[in-house]
């Protein structure tokens, strides 16, 4: 799969937190006027620990598709979680992903194109085969397509998943500290007509690392738990090459974590489209600038020497 087939998605996990609604119109505006559709969200967003932002993204998006009258978004809802306080509770029973389902229906409309499960932490297999029958049941009379996101056992969905046979979006950490690529394998033993799962890559830029520079205390970073020591050797390895990397061909320089997330995700074969977690409409059209750049320029060397580098978790 080239560059130009896989899909962009636009991430909304911040905001209501440090993304503004009126950040995020302006994101969404320039989204909509570069040619772009998928948005992603989910119930729990922002996940910033604050219950009164409880589905505060999404309730900025509906905001903005009725302001604009949209009927052709491609929105990903991800359901399950029942607080944004990163607590692994999670509520995936038959009666409520139904109730789920027709309330975001009723919402968003056209727009809702994927309903997605998140962070489910089961392993009995009978009852997440009792979820999936109702969302296959779901989707089917929405017109919808399943998937998935943050699920701890793949193996147990693959089992529950023999007798029906879902063709999912699946959205994964990747980027070259950490990929759960492999982590899904499972799930490619029952697929069915419908054709194969899609896979889209998110947390690119590996949780705010820098190629260069210190960490404040507040940086995305350090905020997230994020531990130098432990990157230290591939971070070491990947500023070695960025010279090389700059002179060996006619083609814009990396320069940010974020353009080395784009090239190990948009030129990996084995992922069908990248989710656009920015904050800024400067961030986002960088993203996009780089984006292109990819679909112009061969970063193939590039792609090459970071699989060289990362590790399996």
């Amino acid at each position: 799969m080239s560059v130009t087939e896989k899909k962009l998605m636009l991430g909304t996990a911040q905001w209501g937190w440090s993304v503004s609604a009126a950040e995020a119109y302006r994101l969404l505006d320039n989204w909509l006027k570069a040619g772009f559709r998928r948005v992603d969200c989910a119930t729990n967003y922002p996940i910033n620990r604050n219950p009164a932002d409880f589905r505060a993204a999404e309730k900025i998006l509906k905001e903005y598709t009725d302001a604009h009258g949209l009927q052709d978004l491609e929105l990903t809802m991800k359901i399950g979680s029942l607080d944004n306080m990163r607590s692994p509770e999670v509520n995936l029973s038959p009666s409520f992903i139904q109730m789920a389902g027709e309330e975001y229906h009723r919402l968003f409309g056209k727009n809702l194109s994927v309903l997605m499960f998140h962070w489910d932490n089961r392993e009995d297999a009978a009852d997440i085969q009792a979820s999936l029958e109702s969302l296959h049941r779901l989707c089917g009379n929405l017109n919808l397509r399943p998937g998935l996101s943050g699920i701890a056992h793949p193996e147990a969905y693959a089992q529950a998943n023999a007798s029906l046979g879902l063709n999912f979006d699946i959205q994964l950490k990747h980027n070259v500290f950490q990929s759960d690529l492999d982590r899904y394998a499972p799930l490619e033993r029952h697929i069915q007509a419908g054709g194969p799962h899609r896979y889209f890559a998110y947390g690119i830029n590996a949780g705010g690392v820098k190629l260069h520079g210190d960490y404040t205390d507040n940086s995305t970073f350090m905020a997230r738990g994020g531990q130098q020591e432990k990157i230290a050797q591939q971070l070491g390895k990947i500023q070695s090459l960025l010279p090389d990397w700059a002179t060996a061909f006619v083609r814009p320089p990396v320069k940010t974590m974020n353009h080395l997330g784009l090239i190990y995700a948009g030129l990996h074969p084995g992922i069908n489209g990248v989710l656009l977690g920015v904050s800024s409409t400067a961030q986002l059209q960088e993203s996009l600038d780089f984006w292109r750049n990819l679909e112009t320029f061969d970063y193939s060397d590039i792609f090459s020497a970071l699989k060289k580098i990362h590790l399996p978790t």
